[in-house]
């Protein structure tokens, strides 16, 4: 059988081979996660299944990127009904938060909000995507799903070099900047001795196995209605928080229909707003106008950064809570409306946008089974560890999700009680013209999301990469009016011609910043094919 890959489509060695299987697939940006996934496999798990223990034991083995406190969406491929289902469990602002509340609080002393402590902090859904996901679909219980997670947490695992990397970064920021009480418990949880984990060091987390625990065996109840809850509400009551039990036990995740747009001869799938992945098909609905010869030239990467560019700005204008858009976002992934969007790119860089993208931590894998049920998704507690909350006594680290909030009531965005915001994180996933199912992909990163997406995507439907190759090939990233950064292997010649058309090109020797990233095809025949991230501590884990 012929595959859809032509190995000699790429210039670039990748820096792994793709890899082959057939039973069964978990790829992850670390491999105790991909191997709690397998052992979902191997226990009569689904992919379903192997995707909430690798989620869950991300929180443990990756916390500077995500936590039990995280949001998180999902594209779930199901084989039984031959059909994509898109799931939304990002929680809300606290109904107590409001621009006028913050602001006549002091919260926001620059008129922003703020990235750390209790006032950024919004309702968590990751528990309850593990939940809704278990339970539509699942074959194991939660709590066997979850028993790899908290194996790790109370007997340990060792620090892996990236992950040290990113612990010492963070330490070095909130040692400096998170001085109050309210962050004595992170300091507890996450430098025990004063420090941060080094590689090779063990970690254990012995609160947060106790918590994964009640998680597993209430069916994330406790985190909700119960035990878990009344800890968090006590605590943001404590230190001036607005999240309240009540907002913890009103939340439900949302089961929502995929947006997907036609891209020569696929079809690439995108939950909606309030994510992002509306701009990564902004960005391809405008590019399917014109023909892409050769992925090394000027031409083809002055058109995608273009057609980026477009896309965030309509995508930083209108979108947020879709209950709350002013506008059909389906309107902005029209056919005419992207060959009018097209029509607006010349030969030069242009400006369409100011807003400056801020940094970010998320975690993505993807999951495949031998009967043809695949997941793609992502969680994330934003900018690393989040808003630096750990509710004491449970390990459970809250995100900063709420920072993205606007305070300008004229903003699309602004904060409103029980809203949620803009969100960057974004699981991918290809179908074939006639729905028939391709793969999940995802890259993490915040803003760098969509572009890597655009990328990704480009690299195997323009020019026949695979799923390795498609992830490893160098990256540019989009910051601000007609900067950009590129990567130490990018084509220092393909720069120099990008500054000839305007471009502000400079380098970025900060190798994770341009994501990092996970992809699985499945062939007709049914063999599956990994490509897992080179540029982090990925792993590939399968049968």
């Amino acid at each position: 059988m012929k595959t859809p890959f032509d190995p000699l489509a790429q210039r670039y060695p990748s820096q792994r081979f793709p890899i082959y299987a057939r039973g069964g697939m978990v790829n992850a940006s670390s491999p105790q996660a991909a191997a709690a996934g397998l052992e979902a496999l191997l226990q009569g798990g689904n992919a379903m299944d192997a995707a909430v223990a690798a989620a869950a034991a991300l929180t443990v083995v990756e916390p500077t990127a995500n936590g039990i406190g995280s949001d998180a969406f999902a594209l779930i491929w199901s084989a039984r009904e031959q059909k994509l289902y898109g799931l939304n469990s990002s929680g809300p602002a606290p109904m107590l938060a409001s621009i006028d509340r913050i602001l006549f609080d002091g919260k926001a002393p620059d008129g922003k909000m703020p990235t750390s402590g209790w006032t950024p902090v919004t309702v968590s859904g990751a528990p309850k995507a593990w939940a809704e996901t278990n339970a539509r679909f699942g074959r194991l219980s939660l709590s066997q799903d979850l028993a790899p997670a908290v194996r790790y947490a109370r007997e340990g695992y060792p620090c892996a070099p990236n992950l040290a990397r990113m612990w010492q970064l963070a330490y070095d920021r909130y040692v400096k900047t998170l001085t109050g009480p309210e962050f004595d418990a992170w300091f507890k949880t996450f430098a025990p001795e004063g420090r941060p984990y080094e590689a090779g060091d063990m970690i254990r987390l012995p609160d947060h196995a106790d918590t994964l625990e009640v998680i597993g065996e209430t069916n994330a109840a406790a985190f909700y209605t119960g035990e878990l809850a009344r800890k968090i509400d006590t605590e943001s009551r404590k230190f001036g928080g607005y999240l309240r039990y009540e907002d913890l036990a009103a939340f439900e995740a949302k089961w929502v229909e995929p947006i997907r747009v036609s891209y020569r001869g696929y079809q690439v799938c995108e939950i909606p707003p309030n994510g992002q992945g509306i701009v990564a098909l902004m960005a391809l609905n405008i590019l399917n106008n014109f023909e892409l010869k050769d992925r090394d030239s000027a031409e083809t990467a002055h058109r995608q950064l273009e057609t980026i560019k477009i896309a965030f700005a309509d995508a930083f204008h209108y979108v947020t809570d879709p209950d709350r858009m002013k506008i059909d976002y389906h309107a902005l992934l029209d056919p005419a409306y992207g060959a009018q969007r097209a029509r607006e790119i010349t030969d030069r860089a242009g400006t369409y946008t100011h807003a400056i993208p801020p940094k970010s931590g998320t975690v993505y894998l993807c999951c495949a089974d031998g009967e043809g049920n695949m997941v793609s998704y992502i969680q994330s507690n934003y900018m690393g560890f989040g808003s630096g909350i750990v509710v004491s006594g449970t390990g459970i680290s809250l995100q900063n999700r709420g920072s993205d909030f606007s305070l300008d009531p004229a903003s699309a965005n602004c904060l409103e009680p029980g809203k949620r915001t803009y969100h960057t994180i974004i699981p991918g996933f290809l179908l074939k013209a006639d729905g028939s199912p391709v793969g999940p992909f995802g890259v993490m990163g915040g803003y760098m999301q969509p572009q890597a997406h655009l990328q990704v995507v480009s690299n195997y439907v323009d020019f026949r990469m695979d799923p390795q190759q498609a992830l490893d090939a160098p990256r540019w990233q989009w910051m601000r009016d007609d900067r950009v950064t590129v990567e130490t292997r990018f084509d220092p010649h393909l720069a120099e011609a990008l500054q000839r058309k305007g471009h502000r090109i400079s380098v970025d020797l900060n190798t994770p910043s341009f994501g990092r990233g996970q992809m699985i095809v499945r062939l007709d025949n049914g063999v599956l094919v990994g490509g897992t991230e080179s540029r982090t501590d990925s792993n590939i884990a399968c049968f």
